[in-house]
């Protein structure tokens, strides 16, 4: 991410002191139908709030750290913006023409738009929510999917027969790589290295994008009109529904075949994994459910009534592994600057740390988005830490300083 503050020294980071325990994720379903956002609880598949967006919400994205949710409305030509520390709309941005797909970046900073009466994609300033630029790079785009890294979107290009890689640094058209007949649904493999594409023909093919070449290295062949698809944490299943035959599949990523075919509601859209790989939600607009299955034995598990037409195209579920317990009202106690930075991060607890923290029993922990540990020191004795992180790839870093019963946590973003 370029900075998008200019002059900008110092960044605090904003950490929020939680209890530890077993946090949940959650879902979000929008509901086309009756323009509302239906909360479901993952750990225990309850709705757990209903929330007025829109009209015809269609398109949905999660950010990574879980504080937002944003929601396409194509009746309104409209992006929502939830506080999911709330379940309220905290911002409504207008762009040209109705959305169909969009996807915010890792670190947070931008959302990618696919806008369909245009053929354009929209970036959107998700700091002070304005569209930053019109890309005019698609044909009807669908799907939206960022690269872990941030630094490629993949566009379905759904008239047009192809996918469009963009270069997020310039807004740049990297490559067209030609797939087949209508793709819909898009997902990037959460290391990166493939992209797959649901084409929503009667003849259904899942087509497999190489990223370092992008070109197509396989075409799984899939049943009948594929649209949704989203991939497993691992990286080693892949999770395509079928609208008109109210199915989803279950492919093994590494052979590139369909394993098994599981019946759902009627005409499933959405699909989205949890976190830890153990359950897939699909969104089935046609009976107002959603199904949730259970991966190891690839059977429904549990079905849960929401609004009316869920469809939940996109990233529906939250990814943060951690959540809030309780919040205090105090000022942050750890500063991380610069940041962002080309790797070199200096953390300051602001001379405070000795009052909340038992030193002895204190660890700083840094993990990538996929959970690996890539720093960890025991003891932290100082007031200020410096961490050298360029060698690690760009992207998003999550930081927790541990003691006795506190957690607190905070974000990284290392770019050159």
């Amino acid at each position: 991410m370029k900075k998008l503050i200019t002059n900008l020294i110092l960044v605090t980071a904003f950490f929020l002191v939680m209890n530890v325990g077993v946090i949940g994720q959650t879902a979000y379903i929008t509901n086309s139908g009756d323009s509302t956002v239906s909360v479901i609880d993952v750990q225990t598949n309850t709705v757990v709030a209903t929330i007025p967006v829109g009209p015809n919400p269609f398109g949905v994205s999660v950010s990574l750290d879980g504080t937002k949710v944003y929601v396409g409305n194509g009746g309104s030509n409209s992006i929502s913006v939830i506080n999911t520390a709330t379940n309220t709309v905290s911002a409504t941005i207008f762009i040209p023409t109705p959305p169909n797909g969009l996807s915010v970046s890792p670190d947070g900073s931008k959302l990618w738009v696919g806008n369909s009466g245009l053929n354009m994609v929209s970036v959107i300033n998700t700091i002070v929510d304005t569209v930053l630029a019109n890309l005019n790079i698609s044909y009807q785009p669908m799907g939206i999917s960022v690269t872990p890294d941030g630094s490629k979107v993949y566009v379905a290009n759904y008239f047009a027969y192809s996918v469009g890689a963009i270069n997020t640094s310039t807004n740049s058209l990297l490559a067209t790589i030609p797939v087949l007949i209508y793709p819909a649904g898009i997902t990037v493999s959460q290391d990166g290295s493939k992209v797959y594409v649901a084409n929503d023909y009667i003849n259904g093919v899942v087509s497999v994008i190489n990223t370092a070449t992008d070109t197509v290295i396989a075409s799984i062949s899939d049943g009948s009109w594929p649209y949704g698809i989203s991939i497993s944490p691992d990286g080693s299943r892949v999770y395509v529904t079928h609208n008109h035959d109210s199915t989803l599949s279950v492919i093994d990523a590494n052979a590139d075949t369909v394993l098994t075919t599981i019946i759902v509601g009627l005409h499933p859209v959405g699909v989205s994994v949890s976190p830890d790989g153990s359950k897939v939600y699909v969104a089935n607009s046609g009976t107002n459910t959603i199904s949730v299955i259970n991966t190891s034995t690839n059977t429904v598990s549990a079905t849960i009534i929401v609004g009316n037409n869920p469809v939940a195209f996109g990233n529906f579920i939250s990814s943060a592994n951690v959540g809030i317990s309780s919040l205090t009202n105090t000022p942050p106690i750890l500063s991380i600057y610069p940041n962002p930075s080309n790797g070199l991060f200096t953390i300051s607890n602001n001379s405070q740390l000795s009052s909340r923290f038992n030193r002895d029993n204190s660890q700083l922990i840094i993990t990538d988005v996929l959970g690996n540990i890539i720093y960890q020191q025991s003891k932290v004795t100082e007031n200020t830490v410096s961490i050298d992180l360029r060698t690690q790839a760009n992207g998003v870093y999550f930081v927790k300083m541990i003691t006795n019963n506190e957690t607190l946590i905070g974000k990284l973003v290392k770019e050159n």
